[in-house]
């Protein structure tokens, strides 16, 4: 068997489209500019980058975009100052401190410092907790996007079996919620439970999310399962470069899996337009109005 590849690139240029059409909906209708405050500090080379796509592509979505760059040496009072500050601005509607900020600052006070109506990380203790007991709120990205995967393979996920590998905040505890929403039967495993491999090889869903390269391997996976690799990690190379890996063996897994996302090309480009989506819903929801159609 032959793995179908699920083109992350294609799925997040058509979800980007579609906000970029509700947009220009609710400028028209309701002169309502949806606005992204995305704060960075210190200079991580990763965390550049992904600023500057947030940008461009909030940008060319019609939404209102404000970067705020800030010294590795920030005062936590400083940086608290400007959270208020983003959280009175009703240009703004969408705030993301990018991640992860230097050990002087308490990423736990000044995640819980933003609105949790502008919280479109979904990290926020409001929005996990609404998350977890099955209502309506903002949920982090990244799941947000492996869901959207699963669902270009699967018309619905009811009653499929489940398992998410790793359970950070940031993934594998909110996509566990997101799953049980859909009434998946879920597993949640990390890289510690014991017979990993026979709880994969049960799941018509495994989710990769526990950053160890290549952990999952091609005999791990049930015939015909759905893999969606969350890891990003960095190999070196013989020539003294580097190379992405996923969590899963992608060549081994192709050879068994029905379909698999890549690395790179599949999760990774989910975040981003999943950011825009939460910003677009952030902004309908503070003016009253219904919920976009995406």
């Amino acid at each position: 068997m032959t793995a179908r590849i699920i083109d992350g690139k294609a799925i997040a240029a058509d979800l980007r489209a579609r906000v970029a059409g509700e947009v220009a909906r609710v400028k028209r209708d309701h002169g309502l500019t949806p606005g992204l405050a995305v704060v960075l500090v210190g200079n991580d080379p990763a965390s550049e980058v992904y600023v500057r796509s947030k940008h461009k592509q909030a940008q060319a979505a019609g939404m209102g975009s404000f970067e705020h760059k800030l010294p590795a040496d920030v005062a936590q009072d400083d940086l608290l100052a400007l959270i208020a500050e983003l959280n009175r601005d009703p240009a703004v509607h969408g705030i993301l401190v990018q991640l992860p900020l230097p050990k002087t600052l308490h990423t736990e006070t000044i995640i819980n410092a933003i609105d949790p109506a502008k919280d479109v990380d979904g990290l926020h203790p409001n929005n996990a907790g609404r998350l977890a007991g099955g209502f309506a709120a903002l949920a982090p990205c990244t799941p947000l996007g492996c869901i959207i995967l699963s669902k270009s393979v699967h018309a619905s996920l009811e009653g499929l079996n489940a398992i998410v590998i790793g359970r950070s905040n940031l993934v594998g505890r909110p996509l566990l919620q997101l799953l049980l929403n859909e009434n998946a039967t879920v597993t949640i495993a990390h890289s510690r439970s014991r017979e990993l491999a026979k709880l994969c090889a049960q799941a018509d869903l495994i989710y990769a999310a526990v950053g160890r390269p290549e952990m999952v391997r091609g005999d791990w996976i049930k015939p015909g399962a759905t893999v969606i690799d969350v890891g990003i990690n960095r190999l070196p190379t013989a020539d003294g470069k580097t190379r992405l890996v996923g969590d899963v063996a992608f060549t081994e897994a192709a050879k068994v899996a029905g379909a698999i996302t890549p690395v790179p090309g599949g999760v990774g480009q989910m975040t981003v337009a999943c950011l825009l989506v939460n910003t677009l819903r952030a902004a309908c929801a503070i003016a009253g109005l219904v919920k976009p159609a995406v």
